[in-house]
């Protein structure tokens, strides 16, 4: 109930500072997911000010929105729902990265353009309309109704999109994202100059020797798991079958970091879930293991062995989101469903780099690199 209430104050003060003009080059960038550097809220705002310096801007961030659903200091709570709003109602700009569900009590402005960039550059597991239900689902819907740029990697993805946030087709645009383009450039700068700058960071900044292997274990979220983990139980069997010459490295939701934030680590294992460029962890990994996370997205680019630890593949089927297409042969590496498969693969290090090649080409529209000028070009069209 409270939620509601502050929707709707949030959007009583948003119709009184509609009697304002939209103000020219006035960007409102919400970032309530993924508020890093490398975010694509944030490279699309950097990218704005090198274009012209007439740009303002201004944020909704995750922390924004942590620090007013703990009530505890009056002058969050008057900028969050005094001065956002106004923010809001005279931006001709307004950058997502997430659903914003006080949106679903108001109407964007004629001449306001509302992108959303979304914080995965794909996606395996159902979302959005396509999972949610009650109240939730409406309230999502009608949010999402002020979209009129959404931002997606591929026209294969188009029509997944449009259903995913409940919208018309004619507003998803395949151009590409930001947050590509970025790790498309380390990529190149790598091959290039045959140096990793990433690697070497990584490297020296959690002690790692030179001749080790890097492997990632990044799990996808889930919500039921978040005072619970069973990461800790799947890291312990990883670790202890770990072959030689290898250490893991852990990426969890910042959720699941805290919850096990007094697990001790060891030898074989560096917390790398609080590392705010996950640009800068895909280049210094050499393996990945995940599960059903939109990570593989990036992470192919790289052209680097994937694992798939699907532990509780038959468990996320019948009571978790499910999948858009059929796993198995979907994801582009092997799957495992035991800590000892997952080993093994490691230890055998035979992967079918095709395989990944035919993943990047099904779901990328373009690698140019020129995904973000492509967006500014967009935004420029009247």
């Amino acid at each position: 109930m409270k939620k509601i209430i502050g929707y709707y104050l949030f959007a009583f003060v948003y119709y009184i500072c509609r009697l304002a003009p939209i103000k020219k080059k006035r960007v409102l960038c919400i970032m309530t997911h993924d508020d890093g550097e490398g975010s694509n809220v944030s490279l699309v705002a950097k990218a704005l000010q090198v274009e012209s310096k007439e740009y303002s801007f201004a944020y909704i961030t995750k922390k924004d929105t942590l620090e007013v659903k703990s009530l505890a200091d009056w002058r969050k709570m008057f900028a969050f729902f005094v001065l956002k709003p106004y923010q809001m109602a005279r931006a001709e700009i307004i950058l997502l990265d997430n659903v914003f569900l006080p949106f679903a009590y108001l109407r964007r402005r004629k001449g306001t353009k509302v992108v959303q960039l979304w914080h995965g550059t794909g996606t395996i597991k159902k979302f959005g309309q396509d999972v949610n239900t009650g109240k939730l689902k409406v309230l999502e819907k009608r949010a999402n109704a002020n979209i009129t740029h959404l931002i997606v990697n591929s026209p294969a993805m188009k029509e997944l999109y449009a259903g995913a946030f409940g919208v018309s087709t004619s507003c998803v645009y395949p151009i590409g994202l930001p947050k590509t383009d970025e790790l498309l450039k380390r990529i190149h700068r790598f091959s290039q100059e045959n140096r990793n700058p990433d690697k070497e960071r990584i490297y020296q900044k959690y002690h790692i020797p030179n001749h080790i292997k890097l492997v990632l274990y990044a799990p996808t979220f889930r919500d039921h798991e978040i005072n619970h983990p069973r990461v800790e139980k799947h890291l312990k069997e990883l670790v202890a079958g770990l072959p030689e010459g290898y250490i893991l490295g852990l990426r969890v939701h910042p959720f699941v970091a805290k919850a096990i934030s007094n697990l001790p680590m060891g030898e074989k294992v560096c917390q790398l879930s609080f590392e705010d460029d996950v640009n800068t962890v895909l280049m210094a990994t050499d393996i990945l293991i995940t599960d059903y996370s939109s990570i593989i997205f990036e992470y192919c680019l790289t052209l680097r062995p994937m694992v798939f630890y699907a532990y509780d593949y038959e468990e996320f089927m019948e009571h978790g989101r499910g999948f858009y297409y059929p796993y198995q042969s979907y994801v582009p590496g092997p799957v495992a469903y035991t800590a000892k498969e997952v080993c093994r693969l490691l230890q055998e290090c035979q992967f079918d780099i095709n395989r990944i090649k035919d993943f990047i080409e099904e779901n990328y529209y373009s690698l140019d690199g020129n995904a973000t000028g492509r967006l500014i070009a967009l935004l420029n069209e009247d």
